[in-house]
């Protein structure tokens, strides 16, 4: 018997069931090739084996849900990292601040008593100045307000800006009412005697260079630190913006901490 008789008798073996399909192929195709074209082989098509059996195989199922298992693995642990850069934020947050304030109590310019005690509850604006200052002393008491009425308008009345003399000599509670008159009417002026004045702005880690000795009738210039201190309701530092910050930035990272004090505390002010 020839190489094709018997190629072609055993295409005609019984087929399974599940193969018979193939096995009807494998027939029709034996016939074909010894009326045409003896010798030739002949294939079906990767595309009609996928439109019999599908597309969704075992093996694609089996991967499509390891796939889905490596992928709630993955997010799940990306999640964890973020958590434990949140905390490891939020330690630095609390043990990198830097300490600032302290105990005062001080006289405003209504003539009330005012400590820091009043500081909490609020978010606090605090400027060391003096009310003989020609020029930075008025351009950052009129930042301070230009900060406020943006700020105000979001969030309501949970800001204090506080306004501290480093020249208690000359200004007294009605001088200091007399200055604050030109400005933002919510600021809080304070005074007091030059040991506690001094006290105070050690706490803040304020540089001033009033004598203790000097004249409420001279014409003297005093040098101090230029910071405008931000307080959180807790009465613990934040941030001291500089002469070079814009009342725009200020107010933008003022939001910013707002948002995260909200987030650490779960609660609003």
């Amino acid at each position: 018997m020839s190489k094709l008789s018997s190629t072609y008798f055993r295409s005609l073996r019984p087929c399974l069931p599940s193969r018979s399909i193939q096995c009807q192929r494998q027939y029709i195709c034996m016939r074909h090739n010894k009326a045409t074209a003896p010798g030739r082989r002949c294939f079906t098509s990767g595309a009609q084996d996928r439109a019999v059996v599908g597309v969704f195989t075992p093996k694609a199922a089996a991967l499509f849900v390891a796939t889905g298992v490596g992928l709630f693995y993955y997010f799940r642990h990306e999640k964890q990292k973020l958590l434990e850069q949140r905390q490891k934020e939020l330690e630095s947050r609390s043990v990198g601040r830097a300490h600032v304030g302290g105990p005062f109590t001080l006289t405003t310019h209504e003539d009330k008593p005012f400590s820091d005690k009043d500081l909490l509850g609020k978010w606090n604006f605090v400027y060391f100045g003096f009310t003989n200052c020609p020029d930075i002393c008025p351009a950052e008491l009129d930042k301070i307000g230009s900060v406020l009425t943006p700020l105000e308008k979001d969030y309501g009345t949970i800001f204090q800006p506080v306004f501290i003399s480093v020249d208690p000599a000359r200004d007294s509670v009605p001088q200091m009412k007399t200055y604050l008159a030109d400005f933002h009417p919510r600021i809080i002026g304070l005074t007091g005697d030059y040991a506690t004045v001094k006290t105070t702005c050690k706490a803040y880690r304020v540089y001033f260079s009033t004598p203790p000795n000097a004249d409420p009738k001279g014409d003297y210039l005093v040098d101090h630190s230029i910071y405008v201190y931000l307080m959180d309701p807790n009465g613990q530092f934040v941030e001291a913006f500089g002469q070079s910050s814009t009342p725009d930035e200020v107010v933008e990272r003022v939001k910013k901490e707002i948002s995260e004090f909200e987030k650490e505390t779960g609660r609003k002010v």
